[in-house]
């Protein structure tokens, strides 16, 4: 039995940097920006990145969304592991944190500032 195209919800490109975000502050940014409350010399580069990732997407000309997020933080992570870099498996030291992670951890704190669904922790 086929269901009609109109019963079925379409993935949209918003839902898609949503998932992403979503994805992203579920693996790095609920311990990050945690820890980053904890450890003043993590916050301070976080900050540093975030402006860096604002800066990068123009984001003192016109606003920040979540496609623009997500698309940046899709580019990081193929550059990234173009050079060989792999997400970690194991909990973060965020006081000896790489630079892709902290990197992503500053869009992390963007995206706090969006209105994006709230980071889930992911199930037990």
């Amino acid at each position: 039995m086929r269901v009609p195209p109109n019963r079925v919800p379409a993935h949209t490109a918003v839902d898609s940097a949503r998932t992403t975000l979503v994805a992203l502050a579920n693996a790095v940014g609920l311990d990050g920006l945690a820890a980053a409350t904890h450890l003043p010399g993590l916050l301070a580069v976080v900050d540093q990145h975030a402006a860096a990732v604002r800066d990068s997407l123009h984001g003192d000309q016109r606003p920040l969304t979540a496609a623009a997020l997500a698309g940046y933080v899709e580019g990081v992570c193929a550059a990234a592991n173009e050079h060989g870099w792999q997400p970690p498996t194991d909990p973060v030291d965020w006081s000896e944190a790489d630079w892709v992670l902290v990197r992503l951890l500053g869009v992390c704190a963007l995206t706090a500032t969006l209105e994006t669904p709230a980071p889930q922790p992911p199930p037990l």
